[in-house]
């Protein structure tokens, strides 16, 4: 099981949501990393889906994960993954490579969106972020 885990959408930092006290509490902010991926505006939230255009990137943020067994869980029930949940699941939590400002590589979780992206919108500079602020 991975320690780390990278997180683009609501539970960043300044994204202001309640669940993100749960990343406070029970993991450590290693530090600002991106994901090969294109993000996707779903509602008031984000997903992203795994792309091998080198120009999609994700920005995130890494957490090392100090109690993955009680932290990974109340995740997966926020993100409606994983057993108990109608599919197909709008998420799925997969371990793929993430790259941080360093250039160093980990594996990390992420949450991957795991439905039809053909009538969403397309965040092309790939910051949830910065799309919420500019609202």
């Amino acid at each position: 099981m991975s320690d780390y885990l990278f997180v683009y959408g609501t539970l960043r930092q300044n994204a202001n949501h309640p669940m993100h006290q749960q990343l406070v509490t029970h993991a450590k902010f290693v530090a600002m990393a991106r994901y090969q991926a294109r993000l996707y505006q779903l509602s008031y939230y984000p997903g992203a889906v795994p792309s091998s255009n080198t120009a999609d990137q994700v920005v995130g943020e890494l957490y090392q994960l100090l109690q993955p067994e009680l932290l990974l869980p109340q995740l997966d029930q926020y993100e409606e993954c994983g057993d108990g949940f109608a599919k197909p699941q709008e998420y799925r939590r997969e371990l793929q490579q993430v790259t941080l400002d360093s250039g160093d590589s980990v594996s990390a979780w992420v949450y991957l969106y795991n439905r039809d992206t053909s009538a969403l919108t397309q965040i092309p500079c790939g910051d949830f972020l910065t799309t919420i602020n500019q609202q």
